[in-house]
């Protein structure tokens, strides 16, 4: 582990670890006609509400209470998804910090009358914030990586992170440099 992912352990140190595998979850959904797009398949953003329920759900889970989603990292479409799909998504904790956690969501697709294997059709990074009674921020347990796949999500969490952190600084420096220039934004 890095020094930074050291750091985050040390901080949650009194907090017992759970393992990826106490809070992965499946979420498992027929897509009908009232799902789909103009283009007659499955409209993307009910694509991305399943993703964010599964996500919400391991983010709970593995935190024990409320989180509320922070940010979508990314959301990958791969594959149309039609009428008559059966979607699953599949959802891990792939890192924690003090108080958020990085869920990482798969999107497979089978025909619900086939027995052909199911096919990714997309995937999501979610960052999610652990929050108490009163909406406030609240210490999550850290993730334990159980396999070399977890281990390497965790690693790979890390990374997007670090970008996430420093695209956030760089807007900040930019628009407070514009507002020294007297623009307004």
């Amino acid at each position: 582990m890095t020094d930074q992912a050291s750091t985050v352990d040390m901080e949650n140190a009194d907090i017992p670890g759970k393992p990826t595998a106490a809070s992965r979850t499946t979420l498992s959904h027929i897509m009908t006609h009232s799902d789909t797009n103009l283009l007659g398949t499955v409209h993307g953003g009910v694509i991305m509400k399943l993703v964010d329920d599964a996500a919400g759900a391991v983010a709970g889970r593995h935190s024990g209470g409320p989180a509320v989603t922070a940010s979508m990292d990314e959301m990958a479409f791969l594959e149309p998804v039609r009428v008559g799909d059966l979607v699953h998504v599949k959802a891990q904790v792939n890192w924690t910090g003090r108080t958020s956690m990085e869920v990482g969501v798969r999107v497979l697709a089978e025909r619900w009358n086939e027995s052909a294997p199911a096919t990714q059709v997309g995937s999501a990074y979610l960052v999610f914030a652990a929050v108490d009674a009163d909406g406030k921020p609240r210490r999550v347990p850290p993730v334990v990586p159980e396999t070399d796949r977890d281990r390497r999500r965790y690693q790979e969490a890390q990374i997007r992170r670090t970008h996430r952190l420093a695209r956030r600084r760089a807007i900040m420096e930019l628009r407070e440099k514009r507002a020294a220039e007297g623009y307004e934004d």
